[in-house]
């Protein structure tokens, strides 16, 4: 894929020292396993225990998507902290949230309070918010032709979380066994904090004057064929794979599978997510965000296929696998498509954008699961997912298509020159 003329060359001046990017790199890394962990607890737990506590089983899966409402509603402060005060202040303000997540959440489980348990996943919905920044923070004062493989390393920390965070519910939810999931949560407390203290020393340029005025309008950034591309896929393929992996836990359980099959089961979701993370900047370096973001949706259509082959526990895990492959290549192919759309002084900007059109479309996607979950079964909220990948797919390739075709005339007529 041709790179957009729009993206001027890196300035010699914001390019970090290796040793500080080394650093930074790995900093990030460690706090995107941290905090990954926190989102796996929220996901492990947030409809077992919305199960326990909400007025009416319907309502069983809203602490999840208010998880997700919170990532959305956070998405536009996290960018403005970030373009005034630097990334590291809007790290730290979302680990503050993180812990306040976990507190909240083990008072919500004492008190039997389910609108306090929302509450709590709300912020805890803000503290992921933040972190969605770190992929991006990486690629933060480093050569353009390295930023693909920067931003995937830093998603790769997200493997320690696939086996952190399922082990940590599994382990803890039952030391207060008067009240079960008390202790996981003071214990996601203490990780949010832990992770604070690593993101004090990473070191990224201060926003200069051009990045704090903003550079072009949104509705300007917003009609490039790329970053139209970008959108797309990066919200679709992050709202089917929330979509599906807030049904999975409750269907597991509907179905008589044991938490302990679900915590397993979740762990090599999130291990899927990250895993290929360690050489899926080189696969897109080779071949292209574009395909690689079609290759991830193709996935994410595999799993479906998958989970509606059967309802044993083989099927729910290897529906999940699938589901975190498909996610890492869809929505890191996204990200990739992001950093290629905009120019430096107008990255916070149109990063947040991007997220917000992302999380707004996760937030439909994870209020719906829980109703048709609860209203219709496993298999419909399976066969309901293609609907939006089969329009991902079309727009996807229209988008890209275009991209392709305004490359070739601006060749030609560079040529004609």
């Amino acid at each position: 894929m041709t790179s957009n003329t729009n993206a001027p060359a890196s300035n010699p001046c914001t390019v970090l020292p290796e040793k500080v990017q080394r650093g930074n790199i790995w900093r990030l890394s460690i706090a995107q396993a941290l905090a990954g962990a926190n989102s796996v607890v929220v996901y492990a737990t947030g409809a077992i225990v919305g199960d326990m506590l909400a007025p009416t089983p319907v309502l069983a899966t809203l602490p999840i998507s208010i998880f997700v409402v919170g990532m959305a509603a956070c998405i536009f402060p996290v960018g403005a902290i970030t373009r005034r005060q630097g990334r590291r202040a809007a790290f730290l303000a979302g680990t503050g949230a993180g812990v306040l997540t976990g507190l909240l959440a083990m008072a919500a489980v004492i008190t039997a309070s389910f609108w306090l348990f929302c509450l709590a996943t709300f912020f805890g919905g803000s503290y992921a918010a933040v972190v969605l920044s770190f992929r991006f923070a990486a690629a933060d004062g480093v050569e353009p032709k390295r930023r693909a493989r920067a931003l995937s390393l830093v998603m790769a920390g997200g493997v320690a979380a696939g086996v952190v965070g399922p082990q940590l519910v599994t382990w803890t939810m039952d030391l207060w066994p008067v009240h079960t999931f008390a202790a996981t949560f003071l214990v996601q407390a203490a990780v949010a904090a832990v992770s604070a203290f690593i993101l004090m020393g990473v070191r990224l340029p201060m926003p200069s004057a051009a990045e704090i005025a903003g550079g072009r309008p949104l509705a300007v950034i917003a009609r490039q064929s790329r970053f139209v591309a970008a959108a797309i896929c990066g919200a679709v393929s992050y709202m089917l794979m929330n979509f599906l992996m807030t049904a999975a836990p409750l269907a597991m359980h509907i179905c008589g599978h044991s938490q302990a099959s679900a915590n397993l089961g979740l762990q090599w979701h999130v291990i899927a997510m990250y895993a290929p993370s360690f050489f899926t900047g080189h696969l897109i370096a080779r071949f292209g965000a574009g395909r690689m973001a079609m290759f991830g949706l193709v996935l994410i259509g595999l799993s479906a296929a998958v989970g509606l082959g059967g309802i044993d526990v083989a099927h729910f895990w290897w529906a999940l696998i699938l589901l975190g492959l498909g996610w890492n290549f869809g929505f890191l192919g996204a990200s990739a498509l992001v950093l290629e759309s905009h120019r430096p002084e107008e990255k916070t900007r149109v990063q947040s954008l991007n997220d917000f059109i992302v999380f707004g479309l996760m937030a439909i996607g994870s209020f719906s699961s829980g109703g048709l979950l609860s209203a219709y079964g496993w298999n419909t909220v399976l066969w309901v997912s293609f609907v939006p990948l089969s329009l991902a797919t079309i727009a996807l390739i229209f988008a890209l298509g275009r991209s392709a075709a305004a490359a070739k005339n601006e060749k030609a007529a560079f040529q004609q020159k």
